[in-house]
């Protein structure tokens, strides 16, 4: 382990969070293929654009983070990538959440929550002042997302606005900001 994967890992109950390394990729693919296999509002596809992200300019690999079990196995996997939220007078650089996905047999054991508050934490070291995402609407509040509507903040697509969802990582990042956010080409 680096020091740089030291400092970023995050250890609880044998799990540890740390950033993507090389040769991860593979693996990542695999376990997001099969953290969607059985959910019904999957278009089954997240795995391709997991690949796609990682060859696109929106890519931060700090912002890459893997679950690892006590055996070295990579259990989990959340990516956060650049996207802009654009109105007429303004464009504001903030992060997509996509995807989260947590391996079937280490599900409902806080694993998805122990990535997205390393996510966070990382992002806001990095300066990022928000992040949006498209989600359960029972899961993603309790780490402080709302409904982007609230903020002024529209989606580009046709999706329930209580599953639309902001968080501001850092204090008043979503201060005047409003719009509608705009995802890179490699999300179509």
């Amino acid at each position: 382990m680096t020091k740089e994967d030291y400092r970023a890992a995050h250890t609880t109950a044998g799990i540890t969070i740390r950033p993507e390394r090389q040769g991860d990729l593979p693996v990542i693919l695999d376990l997001v293929e099969k953290a969607f296999e059985n959910v019904e509002e999957s278009d089954h596809q997240e795995q391709y654009l997991v690949e796609r992200l990682h060859g696109s300019d929106t890519f931060i690999p700090e912002l890459s983070l893997v679950a690892v079990n006590g055996e070295g196995i990579i259990v989990g996997y959340i990516l956060l990538t650049k996207v802009k939220i654009v109105s007429a007078d303004s464009t504001t650089v903030s992060l997509a959440v996509a995807p989260l996905a947590v391996h079937p047999a280490y599900q409902n054991n806080k694993i998805g929550g122990m990535l997205i508050e390393e996510a966070h934490k990382t992002a806001m070291a990095m300066g990022y002042g928000s992040a949006v995402l498209l989600g359960h609407k029972d899961y993603y509040p309790r780490f402080g997302y709302r409904k982007a509507i609230d903020h002024g903040i529209r989606f580009p697509f046709d999706a329930p606005q209580e599953c639309c969802m902001v968080i501001e990582l850092l204090p008043d990042a979503l201060n005047g900001v409003t719009g509608t956010v705009h995802y890179p080409e490699c999300f179509q």
